[in-house]
C-alpha cells in the first residue's frame, strides 16, 4: 500500500471556509499520471498540487478534477506553505519548477508572495459579442492572453453575473475572466473555467499574471490591492514587476490526512 501526506489549504485568506481550497500533495517519486489524475478527481478541488524534491526546491505539478493545467497559483501558493512551514520550517523560500518556469514563494511577514510570469493581454474586440453571451451581459472591453478578460464599468456587474456556463466552455480560450474597478480594492474579478472541470473558481493566482498588468497600466501604479468576487471570496496583494508578477496573500490550514493508495491502483 502506497501512503501519501495531504494537506488542504485555503489560500489567500487568513481563515478557513473563505479562499480558493486546494489539496497539496508531496511524494517521495513521482506517480503515474493515470493515478495522479485520479487522486485530483477524489479531491474534486479546484487544484491539486504535486510537489517532489527537497531543500528549497521542488518540481509541481497542478490538476483539476479532470486535467492538468500550465499554470496556478492558489496551489502554489498553499505549496509554497506546506514546504516554508511543515517540510522545512523556517525555509524562507521555495522555488518550484513547472510547467511555465520557476516559480519562488516567499515569507514575507504574515504573507506568502508568488513570483509569477505576467501575461499582459491583447485586445480582443472580435470576441465581445461571443463574451456577452455567454456571460449574459456586454463588457465594456475584451482582450486575450490565455484567458479571455471581459472588462467591465462596475463592481456590481461582475458580482450578478450568471453565466452560460455551456457557451463558456464552447469558447476558444482557457477560461474566461470578468473584472472591474472595485469599490473598495483597486479592481475586483471572477474567474470562469467550465470547460476544466471548474465552473467558478474561488480565488485565481494565475488569472492575476493578466490582471495586474491591464490594471497596473490603466491606473498609473505598480502596487495593487485585489478581491476575487466569488462566494468564498479572497484578497490579493499585488505588484507589477515588468516580465514578472509578485502576488501575496495569507494561507489557513484546514485539514492534513494521508492517502492510502493499494500498489496495483498506483501502477495502472
Amino acid at each position: 500500500m502506497t501512503k501519501l501526506p495531504l494537506y488542504h489549504v485555503d489560500a489567500f485568506t487568513s481563515a478557513v471556509f473563505a479562499g480558493n481550497p486546494a489539496a497539496v500533495v508531496p511524494l517521495d517519486r513521482w506517480l503515474p499520471d493515470p493515478t495522479l489524475q485520479a487522486i485530483a478527481a477524489e479531491n474534486n478541488l479546484s487544484e491539486t498540487a504535486f510537489i517532489q524534491g527537497g531543500v528549497g526546491r521542488y518540481r509541481i505539478r497542478w490538476m483539476t478534477p479532470t486535467t492538468e493545467v500550465d499554470l496556478c497559483g492558489h496551489a502554489t501558493l498553499a505549496s509554497g506553505w506546506v514546504v516554508l512551514d511543515v517540510l522545512e520550517p523556517g525555509a524562507a523560500s521555495v522555488t518550484f519548477e513547472s510547467k511555465s518556469g520557476p516559480l519562488t514563494v516567499t515569507r514575507e511577514g504574515g504573507l506568502y508572495a508568488l513570483d509569477f510570469p505576467s501575461r499582459p493581454p491583447e485586445r480582443a474586440e472580435a470576441a465581445r459579442d461571443a463574451l456577452a453571451a455567454a456571460l449574459g451581459r456586454a463588457p465594456r472591453e475584451a482582450w486575450a492572453a490565455r484567458d479571455y478578460m471581459a472588462v467591465f464599468d462596475r463592481e456590481d456587474e461582475v458580482r450578478s453575473l450568471r453565466p452560460d456556463m455551456g457557451r463558456v466552455s464552447a469558447l476558444d480560450r482557457f477560461a474566461v475572466i470578468a473584472t472591474a474597478p472595485g469599490r473598495a480594492h483597486d479592481f475586483v474579478s471572477r474567474f470562469f473555467a467550465p470547460a476544466q472541470g471548474v465552473p467558478e473558481d474561488p480565488v485565481t493566482g494565475s488569472a492575476h499574471c493578466t490582471l495586474i498588468p491591464y490594471w497596473s497600466r490603466r491606473l498609473g501604479r505598480k502596487r495593487l490591492e485585489a478581491f476575487q468576487a466569488s462566494s468564498r471570496g479572497g484578497e490579493l496583494v499585488c505588484e507589477e514587476r515588468g516580465d514578472r508578477v509578485w502576488i501575496a496573500g495569507r494561507v489557513a490550514k484546514y485539514l492534513e490526512g494521508v492517502i492510502e493508495i493499494q500498489e496495483s491502483s498506483s501502477s495502472r
